[in-house]
């Protein structure tokens, strides 16, 4: 009889250590899958997909109350009905295609000027436009403009003009006094050499965050096809729009700088994702060229 119970007992401990150890090897496999950072990673912050709050949810209509309830019968008719109008307005609401929106800064101009219409652009700056417009000219090949837009500061306008000789003569023009450069907000960590007064940032700020909301947006369900627009402006306006497109803190804007006649390209996807394809590009320029 104690032999049969010490069988017993050490058959019994086997299942149980063999049972423990699958349990185990199981939940860590399964443990490691969800580890992936692919699943389960939390980001510090997470991405805003509504940022322009044109998801489809925020542009449908919702329903009335009684069309609902006549749907909702119990009608297998009545339930495919309800699907099919669901994914139509939903399909008409989508975002199908996505915006390039080319950021371009003007050449280099008079500085010390003591008059703004006097900061117009020096010899290097209308040769830097040339040559911003004949790398945008290349880029047509693959991008099809849909439109040029600029500043009304001198130097902007000076700049585009330049530019808009090197693309299709049928390229609509749109001037904006929007997009005049301007304190957007005040910078972090902040900086001995510039300091605009507080009005400034008060004043130039709202105008630039509506020139963000004006320009930046994903593509109204009726647009099919890329668009690819050109907006030539300003540093200060270039980066506070990169900034906010990225969704970066806004108050970094001055960490990083641009170069005269330089190209930043932003992407806008339909379903709310932004991307930066180049920031600040002028490798089409000898390094004898730039400045900033």
């Amino acid at each position: 009889m104690n032999n049969f119970r010490k069988i017993f007992t050490y058959a019994t401990s086997s299942v149980c250590v063999l049972t423990s150890a699958l349990y185990i090897n199981d939940f860590v496999e399964k443990k490691s899958l969800k580890a992936s950072w692919t699943t389960s990673y939390e980001p510090s912050v997470k991405w805003n997909f509504n940022w322009d709050r044109r998801n489809t949810e925020s542009i449908t209509k919702p329903k009335r109350r009684s069309s609902e309830a006549n749907l909702t019968q119990n009608s297998e008719q009545n339930v495919v009905e309800k699907k099919s109008n669901d994914d139509f307005e939903i399909g008409k609401n989508t975002s199908k295609a996505s915006r390039h929106l080319f950021l371009i800064r003007h050449g280099q101009y008079e500085i010390n000027a003591k008059e703004k219409e006097m900061m117009i652009l020096t010899a290097l700056g209308r040769e830097q436009a040339e040559m911003t417009g004949a790398r945008l000219d290349e880029m047509s090949s693959r991008f099809k403009f849909n439109k040029l837009h600029h500043s009304t500061m001198v130097r902007a306008v000076e700049t585009a003009d330049i530019i808009r000789k090197k693309l299709p003569k049928d390229i609509p023009v749109h001037v904006d006094p929007l997009l005049c450069e301007g304190a957007p907000i005040p910078p972090e960590p902040p900086v001995g050499h510039w300091k605009p007064e507080f009005y400034q940032f008060f004043q130039d700020g709202s105008r630039i965050e509506a020139a963000f909301r004006k320009y930046f947006f994903r593509a109204p369900p009726e647009q099919l096809e890329d668009s690819h627009e050109i907006i030539v402006c300003h540093a200060n306006v270039i980066r506070y729009f990169f900034c906010r497109a990225l969704q970066f803190p806004a108050e970094a804007w001055l960490r990083f700088g641009l170069a005269h006649g330089s190209i930043t390209h932003i992407v806008i996807r339909p379903d709310g994702r932004v991307g930066c394809r180049v920031l600040g590009e002028t490798g089409y320029m000898p390094i004898s060229k730039v400045t900033s």
